[in-house]
């Protein structure tokens, strides 16, 4: 009974929905193909000392903020803000992230799509050298140890008419397949060249996937989410079974796993940077994911069990790739750093060649694709459901319309669609990158976490924020995450960050070509129309408001609180009293004034 126009927001049907909603989004292809690489790089076992040591005094706090924060304001993104009015830049901001993380993140998808659709052949289309996209230096097998035996550099190799000499220059199959056929890549950014027609295809296939898995809400999205979820699960106990029985397969996981103790000094900022990824903290999915729980729900406890389920899968994934990367050196002859990858690297270069020197190849391939798929998908249709939570927060009940929820959600994904074009074109991986280096980087999302645990423990209250936590589970949290929201993670978000700084590096493709400085220019301002959102909105506020600053913000931050706390039932009042409340300065003031004592 919340007044005319009044809409009860929908919930989860069950718990597990948002449990399998959070695995299905922060449970990605970073947990695949980041994490398992960073370990390797940093010392193997060394590594995941700074990685859990950052989970608990930055990824966990975080990532309960969130989920807690949307499930007490049962707002997406923006609105959540209002327990903070100054600073709504803040949601602003994450909408402005996701929007790009949406928009550049699907092209995996879609390069996923077209190998899975290549992968239904009797021989791999990668695996040789006779097709129409190879080029005269394409070598299937390196004799890397003949040329280490022999005495003379003009050696023929293999069966091919290659020189050791040459061998430096010669390119493998699948480096061809994913360049040449694939991306048909051009010589740079400035060189877009014509579309590649199949991928266009594919990606206006899995935008249509993703369109009819959010256009219902919650109601459908958490239904689906139990399979893309749990299935990729089924298929990497599958891979890790085929993995540990190929030759090699032990070698490559104790480099993945063997302590390098020398290496404990420099891991700190991948661990950090890493963390800040995987649990997909920053793009307000989470809060949005959070508003449709129950007032009740035990979001505590959930921040915890998700964590682990985040931080397990990246751990038990690498045994996955680095068991499949150790057969591929013992094949090879060569040692593992020359084949381990990071990035569309590792899925689209380095497990397809694996894959292709394996017996009954096309299976293995079809399944590694089918679940990277999956593994993409999840996150991105719930990245899209957040972000459309957002925006329709921003026009409630009297905007009412029966299809307003398929109608912004086309919206979104069309335009989408119109922008991924640019990354379909000769020049498209360079743009891909563009996006993925500036837009939902590290750095923007270091300082997005670094201003929300400042607004709630120094302008909202941490204690505030605690006691809000309680009246919501039944119990207080254990003050671990006050002192995080307080001191510790901020300090932890602005290190990392101001490490970025200072030592950035201007963008590269493959270590050869450099962006031009106006490619430089465009990704800073993908990077900066997030970051400043958030002091651009707080000047503009301040500039709008009447009277002191004190009294702009506990104001507004009062009646937004009041008002809230009465939404969400706490009171059992009516929406007549909401409404009233948004013209009452009165009560704000009397609010207030009660608060301070």
């Amino acid at each position: 009974p919340m007044g005319p126009g009044y809409q009860e927001r929908e919930t989860w049907t069950r718990q597990m929905d948002f449990i399998m909603s959070c695995v299905g989004f922060a449970v990605g292809l970073g947990n695949v193909w980041r994490f398992p690489y960073l370990c390797y790089k940093n010392g193997g076992g060394v590594f995941l000392i700074p990685y859990l040591l950052i989970v608990f005094v930055g990824g966990i706090p975080i990532f309960f903020l969130e989920i807690s924060l949307g499930q007490f304001m049962k707002a997406g993104s923006i609105n959540v803000w209002n327990i903070a009015p100054l600073f709504k830049g803040l949601g602003y901001a994450s909408m402005v992230i996701v929007f790009f993380c949406n928009t550049y993140y699907i092209m995996v998808l879609a390069w996923g799509f077209y190998y899975l659709i290549k992968s239904f052949t009797a021989t791999l289309p990668w695996s040789s050298c006779n097709n129409e996209w190879n080029t005269p230096s394409c070598i299937e097998i390196f004799h890397h140890q003949d040329c280490k035996n022999a005495s003379f550099a003009n050696i023929t190799v293999g069966s091919s008419n290659m020189t050791c000499a040459d061998l430096a220059d010669a390119r493998s199959p699948i480096i061809e397949f994913w360049e040449n056929k694939v991306l048909s890549i051009s010589s740079g950014l400035d060189e877009p060249g014509k579309m590649n027609w199949e991928l266009i295809l594919c990606l206006m296939a899995v935008w249509v996937l993703v369109y009819f898995c959010v256009w219902k809400g919650v109601k459908s999205t958490g239904k689906i989410v139990y399979f893309t979820a749990t299935f990729p699960y089924v298929v990497l106990i599958i891979l890790l079974v085929r993995g540990v029985t190929l030759p090699g397969a032990y070698d490559g996981i104790m480099y993945y796993i063997k302590p390098d103790w020398s290496k404990l000094e420099e891991v700190w900022i991948d661990a950090g940077t890493q963390i800040f990824f995987s649990y997909a903290i920053g793009l307000g999915a989470l809060t949005a994911l959070g508003s449709y729980n129950r007032f009740n729900n035990d979001c505590y406890k959930d921040a915890f069990i998700l964590a682990l389920i985040n931080s397990g899968t990246s751990f038990f994934a690498g045994f996955v790739v680095f068991s499949i990367l150790g057969f591929m050196a013992a094949e090879q002859g060569v040692d593992i750093s020359q084949v381990a990858e990071s990035g569309p690297g590792l899925a689209f270069i380095a497990y397809p060649k694996a894959v292709s020197l394996m017996p009954v190849a096309p299976l293995w391939a079809a399944l590694f694709f089918f679940m990277l798929l999956l593994l993409g998908l999840d996150s991105q249709f719930v990245g899209v459901e957040g972000f459309v939570t957002g925006i329709l927060d921003l026009f409630p009940g009297k905007y009412y319309h029966r299809y307003k929820r398929e109608i912004a959600v086309a919206i979104c994904c069309l335009l989408c669609f119109i922008i991924d074009l640019s990354m379909v074109t000769q020049g498209g991986m360079y743009v891909f990158q563009l996006f993925d280096y500036y837009s939902a980087s590290g750095m923007t999302l270091l300082w997005q976490a670094f201003w929300e645990c400042i607004v709630v423990a120094w302008v909202y209250g941490a204690d505030r924020f605690m006691d809000d936590v309680a009246r919501m589970i039944g119990y207080r949290p254990f003050p671990w995450m006050k002192w995080c929201w307080s001191f510790i993670t901020p300090c932890v978000c602005m290190g990392i960050f101001l490490f970025h700084l200072v030592n950035y590096k201007p963008l590269t493709y493959n270590n050869v070509y450099v962006y031009p400085w106006w490619g430089e220019v465009i990704g800073w301002c993908l990077a900066l129309s997030s970051m400043l959102c958030i002091p651009v909105s707080l000047l503009y506020k301040l500039f709008r408001a009447k009277g002191t600053f004190k009294e702009v913000s506990t104001s507004s931050h009062w009646t937004c609180t009041l008002k809230q706390r009465i939404m969400n039932s706490e009171y059992g009042w009516t929406g007549t009293v909401v409404e009233s409340l948004e013209t009452s300065s009165f009560l704000a003031s009397t609010y207030t004034s009660a608060e301070m004592g």
